[in-house]
């Protein structure tokens, strides 16, 4: 089993900036790939970014690319998800997620946080 904790969320004004951070646990040895999701009130789970253990590879979704950055310094770190040039459309609860898959959709994600809050005001 693995645990994940995420935190850093909070309020900001847009264009501000905000990082998240995801903690890893327990049989951290399982895990291919880690991801952020974020979900909005009323609608559905979406992909943000998510990268390879071993970060070689990374995936962003096209609403984010070129503001958020998905990062870990080393294998002892949690993972972040550096927020930049936010928007009231960013505003969700973000959701950490490992797995053993690469992948942008959410069911390919075994394990997941208990989500942060980002609330970007305009």
């Amino acid at each position: 089993q693995v645990q994940l904790v995420d935190s850093g969320g909070g309020l900001v004004q847009a264009g501000g900036s905000l990082r998240l951070s995801c903690a890893a646990s327990g049989r951290t040895s399982s895990i291919y790939s880690m991801g952020w999701f974020r979900q909005a009130p009323g609608k559905e789970r979406e992909f943000v970014a998510a990268f390879t253990y071993s970060g070689g590879s990374t995936l962003y979704a096209d609403s984010v690319k070129g503001r958020f950055t998905i990062s870990r310094d080393n294998a002892e770190n949690p993972v972040y998800l550096q927020m930049n040039s936010l928007k009231p459309e960013d505003t969700a609860v973000y959701y950490c997620a490992a797995g053993r898959a690469f992948v942008l959709y959410a069911s390919g994600y075994d394990y997941w946080g208990q989500g942060t809050q980002v609330t970007v005001s305009s």
